[in-house]
């Protein structure tokens, strides 16, 4: 915190009693009920809470963003104009000005400016990354283009963007996620906010992106005097920034107070549960402990050898590769029978590539992939055709990371759990059928009315349930989860992981768990394999390598976890 007058150190922004409501079927539902918090310059206040918990509405209702039909009932946000040492503006409420009032729009992005979640979907994707950094320049510092080029090439320079005299000029899609999410806080901090809104900004990211990501924030802070609002659902990130915390649920302030002290004696239950989660993903399940003691692994099911796959990136006009891609270089892996194996790297390290050439959705460019089937025969999976895989696919299955993206959007949550079963022309029909759809819902902790209903009214953590029911109809041997709990928060997270382990002991299931986040594989793995450029740079017992790596990158990998 810097030392300045009394004055100087108020708030710089304060909400107070923020009520924000959206109308349902004639009904009003709060999502935000009552909130204040205040910013106040050079400080970071994360604001904690699981999805839904009205946090990402409050950070929206700030710059008058709030999703339609949302509607902001009551309460004020107050927004003091920078101060200087001769002269401290009287606050100004922000709710008196009208959402697309001339006023409204001048601070937005000049003096208060957001970091969305998502910079995919944030960013133009036919616009040039300088084009859009640039853009905030010219509308509210009136520079010309050039001018604004030059300035977004210092920008994006200044955040850690590589030859940004080159970057300038390219579009988002040719950016890596932490560079796309670089060159959106080169976007929010161009007219030098002096307040900072991050909504989520890392969580999509590699641990080791993320560390980059929080020192960047931390760094620009400091060099600005912003103050910077924080929204996450890792304690671990909260732990590793935060000046203050407020928790929040069900749209109301449950606890607020100084990081220190919320950390170290959390006096709400719900934020005892957060803490007490994030631990709990520091170390081995004892779910998962206690089955191995009870039950011994099998032999291998699925073995791999030098497994490699190249991509064609363009052609010739001819149609003749011109440039090849290598994401995976002699990948060598073996799962054994009731074994959970984690595969972790970063984004681009080619695991979720050798998960889709084990299921064989990818052919191989070499290399064998060796099945053994129920009936203890084993066959390689690299020469089949896809009739020949037909049978196999309904024996490994999969779980994706996105639940939202996953399930089809037009079909009822019982449609989509029976889609495979109808696929199989052995499977259940008729009243056999409605009653396989609601037993998997019971074994994924759902209720029965849910199969006729929509996967837009479940939550992120009840779609992956119905994701997982999806997977484990055909009565698989062999889940690949591909990282499944990325995008759910912490409490859930161990939540599902713990369905899963009990679904394992249930039904017999192996899984290949793909992720970038080693604490996860911790909780959930008893081996690991770790990528990087297409390589296994190590395996072994997931104990031993979290607790005596011996590959520079895994080390890497073990010192960017952010621990509570």
């Amino acid at each position: 915190m810097y030392d300045q007058p009394p004055a100087l150190n108020a708030p710089v922004l304060e909400v107070r009693n923020l009520t924000i409501e959206f109308p349902t079927h004639g009904e009003r539902f709060r999502a935000v009920d009552d909130v204040s918090l205040a910013l106040r310059p050079g400080e970071t206040h994360c604001v904690v809470g699981e999805s839904g918990s009205g946090k990402s509405v409050t950070a929206r209702a700030i710059l008058q963003i709030v999703d339609k039909p949302g509607e902001i009932c009551g309460g004020e946000i107050l927004f003091r104009r920078r101060a200087t040492q001769a002269h401290f503006p009287d606050p100004i409420d922000l709710l008196r000005y009208r959402a697309n009032s001339g006023a409204m729009r001048d601070i937005r992005g000049k003096d208060i400016a957001m970091i969305f979640q998502e910079p995919m979907t944030s960013l133009s994707p036919v616009h040039r990354i300088g084009d859009q950094v640039g853009e905030a320049l010219r509308l509210h510092e009136g520079l010309t283009r050039r001018q604004a080029r030059l300035r977004s090439i210092e920008l994006l320079n200044q955040v850690g963007i590589r030859d940004p005299d080159r970057a300038v000029d390219q579009f988002p899609f040719e950016f890596s996620g932490g560079m796309r999410q670089r060159a959106m806080i080169a976007m929010a901090l161009s007219c030098n906010p002096s307040v900072l809104i991050a909504d989520e900004p890392t969580t999509a990211l590699d641990v080791t992106i993320q560390l980059e990501i929080l020192e960047l924030i931390k760094t620009l802070q400091a060099s600005h005097r912003m103050a910077v609002m924080f929204i996450t659902h890792d304690m671990g990130v909260v732990s590793h920034i935060a000046d203050k915390i407020t928790v929040m649920r069900n749209g109301r302030v449950l606890e607020t107070g100084e990081a220190s002290d919320t950390l170290r004696d959390p006096q709400h239950p719900y934020t005892q549960e957060l803490i007490q989660k994030a631990q709990e993903l520091d170390r081995p399940s004892d779910l998962r402990l206690d089955m191995r003691g009870r039950r011994s692994l099998g032999p291998p099911i699925i073995t791999t050898r030098d497994v490699g796959k190249a991509f064609v990136t363009s052609r010739t006009f001819l149609g003749q590769p011109r440039e090849v891609s290598v994401a995976l270089k002699g990948a060598s892996i073996h799962l054994k029978e009731g074994e959970n194996l984690g595969i972790v790297g970063e984004s681009g390290s080619g695991k979720t590539t050798l998960a889709r050439c084990i299921q064989r959705v990818y052919e191989l460019s070499s290399g064998t992939v060796d099945y053994v089937g129920r009936d203890g025969a084993s066959v390689d999976l690299a020469p089949l055709s896809e009739t020949e895989l037909r049978p196999i696919w309904r024996e490994i299955r999969t779980v994706f990371q996105d639940p939202h993206s996953s399930l089809n959007p037009r079909m009822t949550v019982g449609e989509i759990i029976a889609e495979p079963l109808r696929n199989d022309p052995n499977g259940p029909t008729g009243p056999a059928l409605r009653d396989r759809v609601i037993e998997l819902l019971d074994l994924v902790e759902l209720p029965a009315t849910a199969a006729a209903r929509y996967p837009h009214s479940f939550s992120g953590g009840q779609r992956q349930r119905i994701a997982i029911a999806r997977a484990i109809g055909p009565n698989p041997r062999v889940i690949l989860a591909d990282e499944p709990t990325s995008a759910l928060d912490v409490a859930l997270r161990t939540t599902v992981l713990n369905l899963l382990l009990r679904l394992q002991e249930q039904l017999g299931l192996s899984f290949i768990f793909v992720s970038h986040d080693i604490a996860v594989i911790r909780y959930f793995c008893d081996r690991i394999a770790v990528m990087k450029d297409g390589m296994i740079v190590e395996t072994g017992d997931t104990e031993t390598v979290c607790a005596s790596p011996q590959h520079p990158y895994t080390q890497l990998l073990l010192s960017a976890v952010l621990r509570v």
